[in-house]
């Protein structure tokens, strides 16, 4: 017997209907003489609803009170999947984020969670029950109802499996497992059998959106096994494990990108000590993430500081880089909205040499511009011109031979 955790995405249960083909699957893994514990998403396209909700009748809703209606979303779902058990005779109980109780810090809809106390979810697996939880929300020490932000389900089936020490975490979507890129974009992408947690926090992170970046970051800490799987198929799907020396054979395990880009460039900014911090201070404490960073050569005691941020914050980073801008002393503040970043990514790259120079090739000989790049031990990242996005996928999966290693057939 195992106890296994496992989390149903927003298209898994997107009605009526689909939500009993979740109970079925969820109860054949109770029949089998598992304890189950099940993390489930809003329906699809609900989140959404709700924040345009939120947008009718405010444009800027109290941050409080943004996260009591998004949690609404999961709360329908939990119920609705327990019922859903019930009819087919098998006993559950739903539980929301305050009931378990997942507790978090109060950066509500970013919030992170900081405690998960697992003692109801015991006493309804002790009872034989399958344990039904609201993903994406939590409450932080002040009994505030607090989210996770988008994506968040995969950080609370992760979490949760981590602070019960399940045995697997399976996450359920509607694609197959990982792929080498995304197969809408280049039909040749696919599925690996296998992903280091390295390599699947850096896709994470780049933009690839089969798994949230925090809830890799979790599985990593504890060690948590993760199975990538649709909940529309029986086939096998990705493992998310600790990296193994036949990863290291592969130099690059996949191409990733994110359209969600803008690039901010601080003109004439005084070159001297504490103006970084100065500018992205601020950035920092208004819970914006910064990711790519260029500071160009100083010259008369002055440089140019470029950044990108996410196009979902650019308008309050603006506002903020501005008032700083002008507190320094800066020149001006520009914007390049339409941007992308596109990545390969592999731990092969620790122990081969000439991959950035291959990468640089392939693009510069398809005529597309780079404007910045970030590398760590396991990705390149280049920022280009957003148009070039579909094409440079292209080329780079093709360029580093990405469907024909490391994968499974079809």
């Amino acid at each position: 017997m195992a106890l296994i955790v496992q989390k149903y995405g927003g298209t898994s249960v997107g009605d009526i209907e689909r939500i009993r083909n979740v109970a079925r699957r969820v109860i054949d893994t109770y029949n089998r003489g598992n304890d189950v514990v099940v993390v489930v998403s809003a329906m699809s396209g609900e989140t959404d609803r709700l924040v345009n909700l939120s947008k009718q009748m405010t444009p800027s809703p109290s941050e409080r009170e943004y996260d009591v209606l998004v949690a609404t979303g999961e709360q329908v779902s939990v119920a609705l999947l327990s019922m859903a058990l019930h009819s087919q005779g098998v006993d559950a109980e739903s539980f929301l984020g305050y009931q378990v109780k997942i507790v978090t810090d109060s950066a509500f809809s970013k919030a992170r969670i900081m405690k998960i106390e697992t003692d109801e979810l015991l006493r309804a697996l002790r009872a034989k029950k399958i344990a039904i939880v609201a993903g994406f929300q939590g409450v932080d020490e002040n009994n505030n109802i607090t989210t996770l932000g988008r994506g968040g389900s995969d950080t609370t089936g992760v979490a949760l499996a981590a602070a019960l020490k399940a045995d697997v975490c399976e996450i359920y979507t509607d694609v197959e497992g990982v792929y080498t890129t995304d197969p809408n974009i280049c039909p040749e992408a696919r599925k690996l059998e296998k992903i280091s947690y390295d390599e699947m926090l850096e896709m994470a992170s780049l933009g690839a959106k089969v798994l949230q970046t925090r809830s890799v970051e979790f599985a990593k800490k504890y060690g948590v096994k993760v199975m990538v799987l649709s909940s529309f198929t029986s086939k096998p799907g990705t493992l998310v494990t600790k990296e193994d020396e036949d990863m290291e054979q592969v130099v690059v395990s996949g191409v990733t990108y994110n359209k969600n880009e803008s690039k901010i460039t601080v003109i004439r900014v005084p070159d001297k000590p504490g103006i970084a911090y100065t500018v992205f201070g601020p950035i920092s404490e208004a819970n914006i993430v910064v990711d790519m960073i260029i500071q160009n050569a100083s010259a008369e005691g002055y440089t140019d500081l470029t950044f990108t941020v996410p196009k979902t914050d650019l308008h309050k980073a603006l506002a903020i880089v501005k008032k700083t801008a002008g507190e320094i002393g800066a020149k001006d503040v520009t914007v390049h909205e339409n941007i992308a970043k596109v990545s390969i990514v592999g731990v092969g790259m620790k122990s081969h040499a000439g991959v950035a120079s291959k990468m640089f090739k392939v693009l510069s000989d398809e005529g597309v511009n780079i404007m910045m790049i970030s590398t760590s031990e396991i990705k390149i990242s280049c920022a280009i011109d957003s148009k070039y996005t579909e094409l440079a996928v292209r080329v780079l999966h093709n360029a580093f031979g990405l469907d024909k290693l490391g994968v499974t057939e079809e």
